[in-house]
């Protein structure tokens, strides 16, 4: 089978404020991707990001946010129009503006006994920051977002061009953990990438209390096992994570990135305006880095683990 170019002259944005979402990193982060790849494996997808602007032969995005994905999968299976149709009647239907929040409500109330996928992208819309969150019962729990968040024409615009990319490529869809994705069939053509919840980060949306898998050591060590087995394979593969957080560092990936020989890439990005070289002066400096068990096409700048 034929491969192709890795990324796109166009960027395609998330109609989500995915938490940990990669846009601002894709002009660093694409470029050190394989030239060529035959399947695309977003692993982590989120918001999808990386995904949806990387070519392939086929892309496949999974996330364990089983309610993501079916939005996800209606988005594809639906027509553009009948999808944009149905957001503005929703919206119509219970006055949603910048500032009803009973209006929010009650479309959240009936979300969460109906889960109506399309539903969740409306209360999403105009949600606090536009974003995701679910309580222990999967019950989707993001405040109104008031005076600031609404189906906006830049939301809009976002949305159709991203289902118009889903439609028009060949794109899977799948809701397994990491854990149980089958990477039996693919090969040395395939490259599979993972922006994993950061171990040292504690963010809300991987603390296990969600309703939905946490992260700790035990699944980071699971994670880095599948990596190890995939090079093995002769699979390609990236992972996005940071080496270091607000004075914490993760031994874990670092002691594993030394065992293992592998490239570390680091990005310059504004947690904190600074880069490696200045971490000693920034204690809450983020060391963020893609790690490959290939050498990149285009290379960053490589600093040495420690000290």
């Amino acid at each position: 089978m034929s491969v192709v170019l890795t990324y796109k002259s166009k960027e395609i944005k998330s109609p989500l404020n995915y938490i940990g979402g990669k846009s601002r990193l894709l002009p660093q982060l694409l470029p050190l991707f394989p030239k060529e790849i035959d399947n695309f494996v977003d692993l982590f997808c989120g918001g999808c990001n990386v995904g949806i602007n990387a070519n392939a032969n086929k892309i496949y995005f999974n996330d364990n946010l089983v309610y993501l994905i079916e939005m996800y999968k209606v988005f594809q299976e639906k027509g553009l129009d009948e999808t944009l149709w149905y957001i503005e009647k929703r919206i119509d239907e219970f006055q949603l503006s910048l500032t009803n929040e009973l209006g929010y409500n009650q479309l959240r109330k009936i979300y969460n006994k109906e889960k109506n996928p399309l539903d969740l992208f409306v209360l999403i819309a105009f949600s606090f920051n536009h974003q995701i969150r679910f309580n222990n019962n999967h019950e989707f729990n993001n405040p109104f977002g008031r005076e600031r968040s609404s189906f906006n024409p830049t939301m809009r615009q976002n949305l159709e061009d991203f289902i118009i990319e889903i439609k028009e490529n060949n794109v899977i869809f799948s809701s397994v953990d990491f854990e149980q994705f089958d990477f039996e069939n693919f090969t040395n053509n395939d490259f599979v990438y993972c922006d994993p919840p950061y171990l040292i980060t504690c963010g809300t949306y991987n603390d296990g209390k969600r309703g939905f898998k946490g992260w700790s050591e035990r699944e980071e060590k699971s994670l880095l096992k599948i990596l190890d087995n995939l090079n093995y394979q002769g699979i390609k593969f990236a992972l996005s994570n940071v080496l270091e957080h607000k004075g914490k560092e993760n031994k874990i990936l670092k002691n594993w990135v030394e065992t293992n020989d592998y490239q570390v890439n680091y990005f310059n990005y504004n947690y904190s305006n600074s880069n490696y070289q200045t971490i000693d002066r920034n204690k809450n400096a983020s060391v963020e880095v893609l790690i490959t068990n290939y050498d990149p096409p285009k290379q960053l700048k490589q600093y040495p683990l420690f000290d």
